[in-house]
């Protein structure tokens, strides 16, 4: 587990520092699109301290979050790690840049790769009785597609368990996110991702900071709320 374990932090190093060898053909799109390192370490003590073994992600991108997420489940070293990425970009837009840094760490053996969006294989995970520990959702930041991604992912997630959202800043993210908070008792973990807090154009004022990531635990039993009890969001 120890040589395991060495090769795929040397791998998160080694593209934290020096990026990964195939970008886009966009100006800084690695530091615009890959989660920062900071967070993704976050990340990964939060899926460890849960004793996460089997986690869902949504967008795959250039992997930074993938494989802190694979360092958490060779941390964690549980029989049977699963780790379901869904990206149906990640050969047509990415070059499979992503993925290709997953294999170089060793983590295919444990990962499995959905090339369809998360609309269909959500449901198709939840037809097959796929149970969770977390999700890390980085997929579409359109509202409605977020809404759906958490609509599927509560019903995959078990109860008590996480779900955690990056880009939270954005007002279409944080819209979706609202429902499930103020409608199904999803509660936020504080001081989860402790950092400076973003303000990117089109986020929050500069009065109202919000950091990237947000963690939130999901009920435990779950429940469906009578319909007259719908709060506003």
């Amino acid at each position: 587990m120890c040589a395991r374990w060495t090769r795929v932090r040397e791998v998160r190093r080694r593209l934290a520092h020096e990026g990964p060898a195939w970008t886009r053909d966009r100006e800084a799109d690695f530091e615009t699109v890959t989660v920062p390192e900071r967070e993704c370490d976050q990340l990964r003590d939060l899926l460890i301290s849960e004793g996460a073994q089997t986690v869902v992600e949504i967008g795959l991108a250039y992997a930074s979050s993938a494989l802190a997420i694979g360092e958490a489940l060779v941390t964690v070293n549980p029989p049977h790690p699963r780790h379901i990425i869904i990206d149906p970009f990640q050969e047509r837009d990415w070059s499979n840049a992503g993925w290709d840094l997953l294999r170089s760490a060793g983590l295919d053996s444990i990962a499995s790769l959905m090339l369809a969006p998360s609309s269909i294989a959500l449901p198709q995970l939840l037809t097959e009785g796929l149970r969770a520990d977390a999700a890390f959702v980085d997929g579409s930041h359109r509202f409605h597609e977020v809404f759906v991604d958490l609509y599927f992912l509560r019903k995959i997630v078990r109860p008590g368990g996480l779900i955690v959202i990056d880009d939270d800043w954005a007002p279409s993210v944080r819209t979706a996110v609202r429902y499930y908070e103020r409608n199904l008792g999803w509660t936020v973990i504080p001081d989860a991702f402790p950092g400076e807090a973003v303000t990117t154009a089109g986020a929050a004022s500069p009065s109202e900071p919000r950091t990237r990531c947000k963690a939130l635990r999901l009920p435990d039993p779950s429940f469906e709320p009578p319909f007259e009890e719908f709060h506003a969001f």
